[in-house]
């Protein structure tokens, strides 16, 4: 049991050993099931800001950064565009990233480069013009009439290969550009997929979708081989189409991200579009070929090169969410919300994220430019309405190493409060946290009974057998003995904060701040309580 333990220690300690000194390659570790992301050797905790799609050129950048710091974020998403990076066959433009480098570095902040290649939430608007312009040599998917749907087929070699050279391009020059490591993730691809059908059917493509799956495809779908299918119908039915496309999808986006990353090892993963996890239909009600939730197994085994399948989570009800979350949270997917909506009820999920193991979290669209995507739930984007995620990222980010470690070695557990629900019991072994959401504060009996809009949230992670770092917002926080016949008593309530990992107390809680639990306003807060019992 000791030993159990121990592993994630021994198995960051190991990384961490790994590395050179100065400025290591960002990387991912996993043990037992659970993944922390290395920045310059320390886990690393990714709050993010995702900028809108046509914000990250150097004229629009000034009206970026005012709301970078308004989120008080430390890492920006930002697009490199395919169309202005390669302008000509075989010439990059570096000018543009560059930019992204420099601003990144003078704000203080971390990178994600999202690449904007071959495909953008399933289509291909932003490869070159030159590219365009040659649909007979990079050409669209075709849909079951065989007419050309608005997404490039991923059959189409020589986009593949026009798409590899970019990218290892962009690959070789952030090497070269960026030995500070700014950038500590690449997205490869954006939303990949179609929309409006379910799968390629160009000659190519037909003659393929005519043959037997690969062994590999169908043992992650547990598909027996014996006796082998003729071909993609035989195997999967009705999910054929889909299974075909994810598979073809998948297949492309390996030979790029591989070619990428032989270049400069940094994580890189892929972003998906979702479908329904409670009613998901079938394609085309959902875009088809991306790591859905139905098609991670076989993203898994066709694109070993991504470290991860990301979840982009549009959605609001914390049914939706929880069960998303509960998707891509595995064993073997680091999980990151790299997109979600910039809505005042969806902040509270940042810490459903955290209670699920998440390496980072980042909603989208921010910045001042004054586009707002309306289904985002803002419908002005200014600083009262970052209100919301600014709470979250301005209590986390002073102990972001704390928190990612105690993450990594299951020592943490968050929640956000659901509308059904106005109270969570997290098990901490011989102690129970229990967690109610309002801001009833004094009497006995007086407890709170949920906020009139479910904002709330809170975090507990054991830092020894008694003793807990506890955070939150508009709520109240308790702990009760697992013990028969033995009661809570706090020792210590200690108010603080960290720096560079000590914990420093600048006062204690004490009569009504403790006698009826730890209550939890809009205030920033970071209790350290030591508990016993009588």
């Amino acid at each position: 049991m000791i030993f159990t333990r121990l592993l994630p220690a021994l198995a960051l300690a190991a990384a961490l050993s790994a590395q050179p000194a100065s400025h290591p390659i960002p990387r991912i570790v996993t043990s037992n099931g659970r993944h922390a992301l290395l920045v310059d050797n320390a886990p690393y905790l990714i709050l993010g800001a995702q900028v809108n799609n046509s914000s990250a050129w150097p004229s629009t950048l000034p009206k970026v950064w005012p709301a970078i710091a308004d989120i008080h974020a430390n890492t920006v998403e930002m697009p490199v565009y395919w169309e202005q990076f390669e302008p000509s066959p075989g010439r990059f433009d570096s000018t543009v990233v560059d930019t992204l480098l420099t601003q990144a570095r003078a704000h203080h902040v971390h990178l994600i480069l999202l690449w904007f290649g071959t495909w953008k939430n399933g289509s291909s608007h932003y490869m070159p013009l030159w590219m365009k312009h040659d649909l007979a040599r990079y050409p669209l998917l075709l849909d079951a009439n065989h007419r050309p749907l608005d997404s490039p087929s991923p059959f189409a070699a020589a986009s593949l290969d026009a798409d590899i050279a970019a990218f290892s391009a962009l690959m070789r020059h952030l090497k070269q550009a960026d030995p500070q490591r700014t950038v500590i993730m690449v997205q490869v691809e954006n939303e990949p997929g179609v929309w409006g059908g379910v799968r390629d059917y160009s000659a190519e493509a037909e003659r393929i979708y005519e043959t037997p799956p690969p062994a590999a495809v169908l043992a992650a779908l547990h598909k027996s081989t014996s006796p082998p299918p003729a071909n993609w119908h035989d195997a999967f039915g009705q999910d054929a189409g889909e299974y075909f496309q994810s598979w073809a999808v998948s297949t492309y986006i390996q030979r790029v991200a591989a070619a990428g990353k032989a270049i400069y090892a940094l994580p890189l993963y892929v972003n998906a579009a979702l479908r329904d996890p409670l009613k998901p239909g079938r394609p085309p009600s959902y875009e088809s070929g991306g790591a859905t939730d139905n098609t991670i197994s076989i993203w898994k085994v066709t694109a070993p090169a991504l470290d991860l399948l990301a979840p982009d989570i549009y959605m609001r009800d914390s049914v939706r969410y929880l069960k998303v979350l509960d998707y891509y949270g595995r064993p073997d997917n680091p999980l990151f919300i790299p997109e979600t909506g910039s809505g005042a009820l969806t902040a509270r999920f940042f810490f459903s994220a955290l209670g699920h193991g998440a390496i980072g979290f980042s909603p989208f669209g921010i910045d001042y430019t004054g586009f707002v995507n309306a289904p985002l739930g803002a419908s002005r984007l200014n600083a009262e309405a970052l209100a919301p995620f600014a709470l979250n990222y301005r209590l986390i980010e002073p102990m972001n190493g704390e928190i990612a470690r105690l993450e990594f070695d299951g020592k943490l557990q968050a929640v956000a409060e659901r509308a059904e629900n106005p109270s969570e019991r997290l098990s901490f072994g011989p102690w129970e946290a229990i967690v109610s959401f309002g801001l009833a504060q004094f009497g006995p009996g007086n407890h709170p009974k949920g906020n009139p809009e479910p904002v709330g949230r809170a975090l507990v992670a054991q830092l020894a057998p008694d003793q807990f770092l506890v955070a939150g917002y508009f709520c109240r926080v308790d702990f009760r003995s697992t013990l028969a016949g033995r009661q809570r008593r706090f020792l210590e309530v200690e108010e603080g904060a960290y720096d560079h990992g000590v914990f420093h107390r600048a006062r204690l809680w004490n009569g009504d701040q403790t006698d009826w639990g730890l209550n939890f306003t809009s205030a920033p807060q970071v209790l350290r309580v030591t508990l016993s019992t009588y």
